[in-house]
């Protein structure tokens, strides 16, 4: 696509990529001739959406007195790091991964894939709510970066690979497949297909570029290593009781309840063994400096562990030059997809699957459904941006997907304050939400 003045400067780029990946949905000209892909990592860095995540759920809340867990920022900016190690070892831009490892989770709502549920069960009318899909929808349409002269906004306007780079679910919700957990996942809204099939010119069918393989990997090593390690920090996990033969039957079966049956139980069993068999592995906690110490380099370990596994496993399997793009797919070794899967599972089984978040879980349902409900019936109360949006929507369908908008790109706290203003007041222990001078009961 050309812009207003017709004009197009080519930019630099890495090797294994060509201008057909540089291009932009809406081309811009440039004053500098800096690398396109380090263009686009930046705009996701300076982003608003970025910085929303440091007050949105990863596992525990950012409001909780736990102040050492990680949030959806953090967790990004980890993710980013991994993921750009496993590109340098693959021959793949660096950039590219790290935007797409830094966009992963911008789509995620207030309360994590508590809040995803909550949106989708309130938008079943408009095709429901997805996080991935959410995510391109704020990289091409809802951050505010580039507009054409008509006033039309294209986000972040990013080129071709990086966006390829975010999809995890490169398919429409026509062909959605489901998860473990049985959401039904897709990679974007019929409303924004325009830009997703430009975006997908050439690629082959619903198959991810090997960039956005190394997010995925990088996202599910950072997932279960640095969760696991919150869980300890926090109290929620003794690791003796993981070496405890006592233990064993009852939380191999919390494990496979978790992740499901694509893991055979004896897989598992064996996971659990090599785990708790290795160096560095704790075999108590106490919170000490040394045991601080002792759990960094546990967690150090485990992301080299599996990190190393899979571009050996890679390599091996393509020894030519240039694997970007679709040249090439990651491959874990099994056992490594084994072992990520125990520590998912023990994070699930320990953390996620407490009783006593049941209702809290079900009350951030209820909040988000009903802030949902009074902006629908009271669209005067959106955010400036989003009142725009819902002034030139041309049908309810767009006006209820703008109320959507607005609600995901809440941090917790804020949910709770809309709620506040205009529902009704919510203790925020009820959620699980920390207030000063006491703690919530999913923190005690």
């Amino acid at each position: 696509m050309a812009d207003d003045s017709g004009l197009v400067v080519a930019a630099g780029r890495p090797g294994g990529y060509d201008a057909f990946d540089a291009e932009r949905f809406y081309a811009e000209t440039h004053r500098s001739k800096r690398d396109d892909f380090s263009r686009d990592r930046a705009r996701v860095l300076h982003s608003a959406a970025l910085r929303r995540l440091a007050a949105k759920t990863q596992v525990l809340s950012p409001a909780s007195p736990a102040d050492f867990a990680r949030n959806r920022l953090t967790h990004s900016l980890e993710v980013a790091q991994v993921g750009r190690e496993l590109a340098i070892a693959l021959g793949l831009s660096p950039d590219i991964v790290d935007t797409a490892c830094l966009s992963h989770d911008l789509g995620h709502p207030p309360f994590g894939h508590n809040g995803e549920r909550a949106l989708n069960d309130w938008a079943e009318g408009i095709g429901g709510f997805e996080g991935n899909a959410q995510s391109l929808r704020i990289l091409t349409r809802l951050e505010s970066k580039v507009f054409d002269s008509a006033g039309n906004s294209f986000g972040l306007n990013l080129t071709r690979a990086s966006l390829d780079a975010t999809s995890k679910y490169p398919w429409t919700a026509d062909t959605p497949l489901p998860d473990p957990g049985g959401r039904l996942k897709f990679g974007v809204y019929p409303e924004d297909e325009a830009v997703f099939r430009w975006m997908r010119e050439g690629a082959p069918g619903r198959v991810r570029c090997i960039e956005a393989e190394v997010m995925d990997l990088a996202d599910d090593i950072a997932y279960s290593v640095h969760d696991f390690e919150d869980a300890i920090v926090n109290g929620y996990l003794d690791p003796a009781r993981l070496a405890s033969p006592s233990e064993h039957d009852s939380i191999v079966s919390g494990i496979q309840a978790w992740v499901g049956f694509d893991f055979r139980r004896d897989e598992l069993e064996d996971g659990l063994f090599r785990l708790t068999r290795l160096g560095e592995w704790l075999t108590s906690f106490t919170g000490t400096r040394k045991d601080l110490a002792h759990l960094k380099n546990l967690t150090s370990d485990l992301i080299g562990r599996f990190a190393r596994a899979a571009t050996a496993e890679t390599r091996a399997a393509y020894t030519q030059d240039g694997l970007t793009r679709y040249r090439a797919h990651v491959i874990v070794p099994r056992i490594i997809e084994v072992e990520m899967a125990v520590l998912k599972g023990i994070i699930g089984t320990f953390v996620v699957s407490i009783e006593g978040r049941k209702t809290l879980y079900k009350e951030q349902r209820r909040l988000l459904s009903r802030l949902a409900t009074a902006l629908q019936e009271h669209p005067e109360n959106l955010d400036s941006i989003y009142a725009e949006d819902y002034a030139r929507a041309a049908d309810d369908h767009s006006r209820t997907r703008v109320v959507v908008d607005q609600v995901a790109s809440l941090t917790d706290q804020a949910a709770i304050t809309w709620h506040n203003r205009l529902v009704g007041a919510i203790d925020p222990e009820e959620i699980g939400i920390w207030s000063p001078g006491g703690r919530s009961a999913v923190d005690r």
